[in-house]
């Protein structure tokens, strides 16, 4: 069973240009999409999903809340999750019931550090620098994936796995793994957590708990029921390494209120990418997820005004509560900038938030950019069309950035990925 060429067929006979290439989600003038290589890996029905962490109540929850309108070449991928459901809920009664104490005594080491920023600006980049500081610690993939009974299972199930998960992620050629730092949106997910990353699952229907992108709808006790499953789960990273813990999820952007209010004292670096590049890609990042993780085979339609959409609310709430954040508490860095001068800009995230000694990591740094200068980039091109409504849409966030709107024509900017001449 091979999903993927499956799916790329049914694309074709759509009139849907097939999404493992990058420029997929755009057209040449002509109107056709342009040639790209593929990258990523190349989807298997045995590869593990983001849903497979589940316990049973909440898989069936969320079936049924969608009417249980499963694709058929999705129902194998289904019934998968439906069995691995009673694994993971035994599995964290398990843990419940060996460590359940121990967990809700556990104290965070310190209020979290936040990368935040829109899908595909970097904040995976971010991310993974901030973690190579032996100060630092992070959810793993492994965690994301079994939030529920992770501590007690990852020391077992992690090596028997790991030959499962590709070496790259499903989007670009960066490296990926059960130890690689990972989105905590997934565990909330996986959790039975309400959230927007939902939408993957049934691509076709509706998107799903929008509200709970920037929870200014969501009801108190909802709310609360989201904070406590956020600290239980941090407690859980806790016990493992009891050290600061860095987060990265894009929806954090628009949720800096609610995450004061459960860490007065957490710390958030925000980064900013061209958005004529950061368009294409995040409808080539949500294109690839709804076709490899979702449970119908998708018709991406609307996915250009979600992305459009998603963008400005995720904004709107960020200026709106950026204010409240004290000295220490926030920097900001240009991706471009990043790629452009590593070290220096990662010195200067460490003295705005105050995060310690820069030269204990600084090394690490140059290191991890020196063995990034043969990455492979991809790159998009946009219709007049679409650059014209990003123009229109998100000009705002193109002034205040110092973007324009001749950006990402040509050159790095047009980049999505690591420059190749990094060092």
């Amino acid at each position: 069973m091979q999903r993927l060429g499956k799916m790329d067929r049914m694309e074709k006979s759509c009139g849907i240009p097939p999404t493992a290439a990058p420029a997929g989600p755009d057209a040449s003038q002509n109107g056709k999409a342009p040639a790209a290589p593929t990258t990523g890996y190349r989807d298997r029905f045995w590869i593990p999903r983001f849903w497979n962490g589940m316990g049973i109540t909440t898989c069936l929850a969320l079936l049924a809340r969608n009417r249980f309108a499963v694709s058929f070449l999705c129902v194998a991928m289904v019934a998968i999750n439906v069995g691995l459901g009673f694994i993971n809920t035994f599995l964290w009664l398990l843990q419940s019931a060996l460590l359940g104490r121990k967990i809700n005594r556990t104290k965070l080491a310190e209020d979290p550090l936040f990368v935040i920023g829109h899908w595909r600006s970097g904040t995976t980049l971010l991310h993974e620098l901030l973690v190579l500081d032996p100060r630092h610690t992070y959810p793993d993939t492994y965690a994301c994936f079994a939030p529920n009974h992770f501590v007690i299972s990852s020391w077992i199930i992690k090596p028997c796995v790991r030959f499962l998960l590709p070496s790259r992620r499903p989007t670009d050629n960066m490296a990926a793994g059960w130890d690689h730092p990972q989105e905590d949106e997934f565990a909330l997910c996986n959790m039975g957590v309400r959230s927007p990353y939902l939408t993957i699952t049934f691509p076709n229907r509706p998107p799903q708990d929008q509200d709970y992108l920037d929870m200014r709808d969501v009801p108190p006790a909802a709310l609360d029921r989201w904070k406590g499953a956020l600290l239980w789960f941090l407690k859980c990273v806790t016990i493992r390494n009891p050290k600061r813990i860095v987060l990265k999820s894009p929806p954090h952007t628009c949720r800096i209120r609610a995450l004061l209010e459960m860490f007065p004292n957490a710390k958030f670096v925000h980064i900013v990418r061209d958005p004529y590049v950061v368009f294409p890609s995040t409808v080539s990042l949500w294109k690839r997820l709804y076709r490899d993780e979702g449970w119908q085979l998708p018709k991406y339609q609307g996915l250009e005004e979600h992305v459009l959409k998603t963008f400005t609310r995720m904004y709107d709430a960020f200026d709106r509560d950026q204010a409240l954040l004290g000295p220490h508490q926030f920097c900001q860095v240009r991706y471009e900038d990043l790629i452009a001068d590593p070290v220096g800009q990662m010195r200067s995230v460490y003295e705005q938030l105050a995060l310690g000694d820069f030269e204990q990591v600084r090394p690490a740094f140059a290191e991890y950019f020196a063995n990034q200068k043969d990455y492979k980039t991809n790159r998009y091109q946009l219709t007049p069309e679409l650059r014209a409504a990003i123009t229109r849409r998100w000009g705002k966030y193109i002034e205040r950035y110092g973007y324009t709107a001749d950006a990402g024509k040509s050159g790095p900017a047009a980049v999505d990925g690591r420059a190749s001449n990094v060092a």
